[in-house]
């Protein structure tokens, strides 16, 4: 885990910074009547689009979907297969991100992301509201599984 700041981190910084401002964006648009925690994704593909998404809930609870799946989903509906970053901000409804409750993938996001993201490279930005940590993959999801179990 690293925390980035202009800096040491520039262009980490500022790749960072701009798809915390999307996934924000993306926040505002989840559909949480249940959980009341709004959760909104950017994903970076390796050709330098960007895709949002946000936590859609269902009140059979599980048909729902993270706004991190809801992200890569839209991507791969569009033919992207490589992503380089993802950026969440998370928190209950009407709150901003703070320091008791850092929003991370769970863990079903987690091995999604590893069916099409170099565990080692990708990185994920989550934030506190002051400072933004960026994770890779492996340090989220160690001994992904993946096709070579297959």
């Amino acid at each position: 885990m690293i925390i980035l700041n202009a800096e040491e981190n520039g262009a980490l910084y500022e790749e960072a910074g701009q798809l915390m401002k999307i996934a924000k964006e993306a926040r505002e648009n989840a559909y949480m009547p249940y959980s009341h925690f709004a959760v909104g994704a950017a994903l970076l593909c390796e050709d330098g689009s960007i895709y949002s998404g946000c936590n859609i809930e269902n009140a059979a609870y599980s048909p729902g979907n993270c706004a991190e799946r809801t992200a890569v989903f839209k991507a791969v509906s569009e033919g992207r297969r490589r992503f380089q970053a993802i950026a969440l901000v998370g928190a209950a409804e009407g709150k901003e991100p703070d320091k008791e409750a850092v929003c991370t993938p769970c863990g079903v996001c987690r091995q999604v992301m590893a069916e099409f993201c170099d565990t080692e490279s990708f990185r994920i930005y989550v934030t506190d509201g002051e400072n933004i940590y960026s994770y890779t993959l492996n340090e989220l999801l160690p001994m992904a599984f993946g096709p070579e179990q297959l």
